[in-house]
């Protein structure tokens, strides 16, 4: 029976462990859990026989890759992988993959919602801003970034996008206006909602001069990476700017002294939870158990990210 450990430090929901249980077990592999674990020795233990992990935000490295030496595939329920040594699982022939679109639409409406809470000043019944017709900046225009675009026409919002990884006509064909660099994009741009990864490229490259460059009254939502964000240029940039903003659902390091600084101007969710919907729960836990049953039964590699 092919043993699979569902690893997350923060759990899914019930109902979406539920309906994963069942996928296993129709597939008759025997599922275990390990839920809001404090230690690392605790995940340890846990892989230590399971052919099949699936995670979300856990660290997966490669001390943990060398104790799960029946280990064949590793799920990350979600988009991003960069919780994942992909090096060390490669060389221990083990596949990596992740569940691309399912969380989108969870990410989109929180980058929209923080939009509206910064936008009527969190709410405290004072006089706010509307969000229509302001120009909105899509940074990656992926999964995430078409969900948003199309909510952000909702409220007529103007929607634009950078992507160097995209035809332009894919995104025109949206109703969106693509643009040719992230320097146009932030010039150009009130609201910027950011959805790249975390990699060589992208680290620390959002700072002062794209930041400085933001028309009046601009707000940067980050539902993606921490790192990709230059925390002190971000920092002088607020200093500068008494008219700067910044969302996120990932607490930068110098939270706490950009909530001092600024007040009001700076809003990070208090755990990350862009994929914390009961439905992203399911779509991304079920496609995992999936993904993990049509490696073994097909050799389906389709989603792998280690290749």
């Amino acid at each position: 029976m092919r043993k699979v450990l569902i690893a997350t430090e923060k759990p899914f929901a019930k109902e979406a462990v539920e309906a994963m249980k069942a996928v296993a077990s129709k597939a008759g592999y025997e599922v275990s859990l390990l839920e809001k674990y404090t230690e690392k020795k605790q995940l340890l233990d846990a892989v230590a026989n399971a052919e099949a992990v699936i995670i979300r935000s856990d660290i997966i490295d490669k001390e943990v890759i060398e104790h799960a030496k029946n280990l064949k595939i590793v799920v990350r329920a979600g988009a991003g992988y960069d919780n994942v040594d992909l090096a060390a699982s490669s060389a221990a022939g083990v596949v990596v993959m992740n569940t691309p679109g399912q969380n989108s639409n969870a990410v989109a409406e929180l980058a929209l919602a923080m939009m509206l809470y910064m936008a009527r000043g969190w709410f405290d019944g004072g006089t706010g801003t509307e969000l229509r017709c302001k120009k909105i900046g899509i940074h990656a225009y992926g999964n995430v970034g078409k969900y948003v675009a199309e909510i952000a026409k909702g409220f007529q919002m103007e929607v634009f996008a950078y992507d160097p990884f995209v035809k332009d006509e894919d995104i025109a064909k949206d109703g969106v206006t693509p643009l040719h660099s992230a320097e146009e994009l932030y010039k150009t741009c009130q609201y910027i909602s950011l959805h790249i990864p975390a990699n060589d490229k992208t680290k620390n490259s959002i700072g002062y001069n794209l930041l400085m460059s933001m028309p009046k009254n601009a707000v940067l939502v980050n539902t993606a990476r921490a790192e990709v964000i230059d925390e002190e240029g971000m920092l002088k940039a607020m200093e500068e700017r008494a008219d700067l903003k910044y969302l996120s659902d990932i607490a930068p390091k110098n939270l706490a002294v950009l909530t001092e600084k600024f007040g009001k101007r700076v809003y990070c969710t208090p755990k990350k939870m862009g994929a914390q919907t009961s439905e992203a729960n399911n779509n991304a836990g079920i496609a995992a158990v999936n993904q993990i049953v049509g490696f073994f039964e097909k050799g389906d590699t389709t989603c792998q990210v280690n290749k």
